[in-house]
């Protein structure tokens, strides 16, 4: 007497249906509330480094078209918006080519006047206080930054963060007054002297290019070790930075 296992016609069915509930529930957590980032320049050190791997919340600020899968041209400016506060560390769209996600500290609000001078931040004719830290070196090799001075930065509201001065004559250290338009935002990395922000080309990014606010670090290589190096991660993973909250 043998024993058969009897096939139900529809399980092939009921695991298509199975993997496509996944499917759309990870694109709707995607999509509405976090989203993982990697980092891949050395712009927001000492705070971010080059293989810090984030999750961004998506619905701290609400909901613009950029906050959609390629980019849908559905609706313009955001929904159940929320403003983003002085200090934050923001995924914008890159007003120039809103295909490519920059990450930056957001330091100028609509109406705030913004300017370096000697390299130290002014935010409305008040410099914004900086006291020395300690140095910082990097495991990154296109930019070592060994023994580079930090400096601990205090805003108005009380965010607290560290800076890196590599260089006491960059092109960042001395700038015009920029005055912050309405429905826009000042970006500047904390890299002072290699960051790529709104003193220059980024400019001030509209509201509706914000993706979301990094919010916690989930992953991190150093050494410049690729994802798919996974025998290299016992000896150059960043324990440390674990889930440490991005601040």
């Amino acid at each position: 007497m043998s024993e058969k296992v009897e096939t139900k016609p529809n399980a092939l069915w009921e695991n298509i249906k199975v993997i496509a509930q996944a499917l759309i529930l990870a694109m709707v957590i995607r999509t509405v509330l976090f989203q993982p980032f990697t980092i891949p320049s050395g712009s927001m050190m000492p705070t971010l480094l080059v293989g810090d791997y984030i999750f961004v919340n998506k619905f701290a600020y609400g909901y613009s078209r950029f906050s959609l899968p390629f980019s849908p041209n559905l609706f313009s400016g955001r929904i159940f918006e929320s403003e983003p506060k002085r200090g934050d560390i923001v995924v914008f769209r890159f007003p120039p080519n809103p295909d490519v996600d920059y990450i930056k500290r957001l330091v100028g609000l609509p109406g705030d006047r913004i300017q370096v001078k000697e390299g130290v931040l002014y935010v409305n004719g008040t410099a914004v206080p900086r006291v020395p830290n300690g140095t910082f070196n990097s495991d990154y090799a296109q930019d070592p930054g060994q023994d580079v001075p930090v400096y601990r930065e205090t805003l108005d509201n009380g965010v607290s963060f560290d800076t890196l001065d590599q260089s006491p004559v960059s092109r960042g250290d001395n700038t015009r007054e920029f005055i912050v338009p309405e429905g826009h935002y000042f970006m500047m990395g904390d890299n002072r002297d290699n960051s790529l922000d709104s003193r220059f080309d980024v400019g001030f990014v509209p509201a509706e290019n914000l993706v979301g606010r990094a919010s916690v670090i989930f992953f991190s290589l150093g050494n410049d070790t690729s994802f798919r190096e996974i025998w290299k991660w016992p000896t150059n993973m960043r324990w440390d930075r674990l889930f440490k909250g991005v601040e």
